[in-house]
């Protein structure tokens, strides 16, 4: 039974080789690239299951190659595991933010990698084949297909963590969701994200919404929800 592709992104050849090595024995594909660029190309000519991405890279960092991927349609859903020596809990929050589905820090276990591997690509066939359906309030249009937010019909700038989290909560208008059951829904399980990154996107997302971002409600000591009450924007 044919495995999955894994693009793995990685300067270091000894560590590019352990990789390689330890996924093929349990029989994964691989594609071993040295550089952010040719990633980037190489992610939308063929399609892989799953990128093993490292920071610091020859060319661009990590997380650029990381935005990039999130950011075009035709990768945007292809789950990426950061593998990287920045183990600070700041490098952790950024690299989620962008967009990563995990994250893991050298050294580290090749066992642990596999595991992972295998909890992102499980998680990712658990996904509802619904979720491309288009949710439609008033005036704000989410297409999660196109990752595209438009409102009154003009297109709204996103990040890809910000999309994940207004589709969550607009998904159940009028539901109160705690910032860990958002941080669940958005990143999966046992992540490093904290309290406060939640509520950086909150801001930033209610931002971009101008006067339709008091959709998104802050129920106190508790988390968010999108308002299910009627609303016109004062613009």
């Amino acid at each position: 039974m044919a495995k999955e592709n894994v693009l793995i992104v990685e300067d270091d050849r000894d560590i590019g080789e352990l990789l390689d090595y330890n996924l093929s024995k349990e029989g994964f594909r691989t594609t071993c690239i040295t550089k952010g660029e040719e990633a980037i190309k190489l992610a939308k000519l063929k399609p892989f299951d799953i990128c093993l991405l490292d920071l610091m890279l020859p060319d661009i960092d990590g997380l650029e190659v990381c935005r990039a991927l999130k950011g075009d349609s035709k990768t945007a859903e292809m789950p990426i595991i950061m593998v990287t020596a920045k183990g600070e809990e700041s490098d952790i929050v950024v690299g989620l933010e962008m967009g990563a589905d995990d994250y893991l820090t050298k050294p580290f276990s090749p066992k642990v990698l596999i595991a992972r591997i295998k909890t992102v690509l499980k998680r990712k066939k658990q996904v509802p084949p619904d979720q491309s359906a288009p949710i439609i309030i008033g005036d704000i249009c989410i297409h999660p297909g196109r990752h595209e937010v438009t409102i009154k019909g003009k297109p709204i700038d996103l990040t890809f963590t910000e999309f994940q989290l207004l589709r969550f909560l607009a998904a159940k208008p009028g539901w109160v969701f705690t910032r860990y059951q958002i941080v669940d829904a958005i990143k999966g399980e046992d992540y490093a994200v904290t309290d406060r990154s939640v509520d950086v996107q909150i801001v930033g997302l209610r931002k971009k919404m101008g006067d339709y971002g008091r959709l998104i409600e802050t129920i106190r000591g508790v988390g968010y929800r999108f308002s299910d009450k009627d609303f016109e924007a004062t613009d």
